[in-house]
């Protein structure tokens, strides 16, 4: 599933092709993308005529900011993509499209998803802040400081990757970022996170802000299905320490990098860089 790089990486990419465009007409092929409260038919024609205003990003929700005040919410989940032209540029690749968005300036934004789970949200600015209000703090914003990790882990028992993935607590970081903070913060995923010493609160901090940027550098993290704007792959599956790296050396000591399961997903660590 997208996480906060790959979904700010969309955001770069479509902000400045979007904002002033006016979405002139909305197809759905795949009725089950458009999530409630409208059905495809109202959704598409509520939409239709509204000029984007700007594109933004909350968590992993990406958000097109309209001129009458609502806001589409775009959930990417694990297939989700977008391609923006006059026509698909590789209809060999963009195979399973689920609708497209024709714009004033003749420029089409095809949403592509093999598997059907991403989805479209058609919300009254009111209701967004309502739900936004449940979602955690953002950990690349300015204020976002240290001394905030450390009330958020305090206050729990919960095992301090688990926590770092409850969007409730921290707002993006998924599976791949906090496994990969973790290692750089040599700090065990399995640990309470209400146990963290004050220095590795400081450095479990400083190493998630760090791996959020530099995976925005490189576009994010491209396996299986992440592509950005037109298919472009990400980077950063370059730079992994320890995600996907399973019975592999470590990079900084040698042993043998180790999976496990934690709240259903896969944590790679180091069991001697992370004791």
């Amino acid at each position: 599933m997208p996480e906060l790089p790959e979904v700010e990486t969309i955001r770069r990419d479509l902000e400045p092709e979007l904002t002033g465009r006016v979405i002139v007409d909305v197809e759905v092929h795949k009725a089950d993308i458009v999530l409630p409260p409208l059905d495809p038919e109202s959704f598409g024609r509520r939409l239709a005529g509204r000029r984007v205003v700007g594109v933004g990003r909350r968590a992993k929700y990406l958000l097109f900011r309209l001129d009458d005040g609502s806001l589409l919410q775009v959930q990417l989940r694990m297939s989700g993509r977008f391609t923006l032209g006059r026509e698909v540029p590789d209809p060999t690749e963009f195979r399973h499209i689920a609708a497209r968005l024709h714009l004033d300036d003749g420029r089409t934004l095809f949403y592509d998803d093999v598997r059907r789970l991403g989805g479209f949200r058609l919300l009254a600015g009111c209701d967004w802040e309502i739900e936004a209000a449940r979602l955690g703090p953002e950990p690349l914003e300015p204020g976002y400081r240290a001394a905030d990790l450390g009330r958020t882990l305090a206050a729990t028992r919960s095992p301090v990757k688990n926590a770092l993935m409850d969007q409730r607590r921290v707002a993006g970081v998924g599976n791949i970022y906090a496994s990969e903070a973790l290692f750089r913060a040599r700090v065990d995923p399995r640990r309470p996170g209400r146990d963290l010493e004050p220095d590795e609160v400081k450095r479990l901090h400083r190493t998630v802000r760090g791996v959020l940027r530099e995976a925005i550098q490189q576009a994010g993290t491209s396996f299986k299905n992440y592509r950005a704007v037109n298919g472009r792959s990400g980077e950063f599956q370059s730079s992994l320490d320890v995600y996907g790296r399973e019975g592999e050396p470590c990079r900084t000591c040698g042993d043998t990098i180790a999976r496990i399961v934690q709240a259903g997903r896969s944590t790679f660590y180091c069991p001697s860089c992370q004791r």
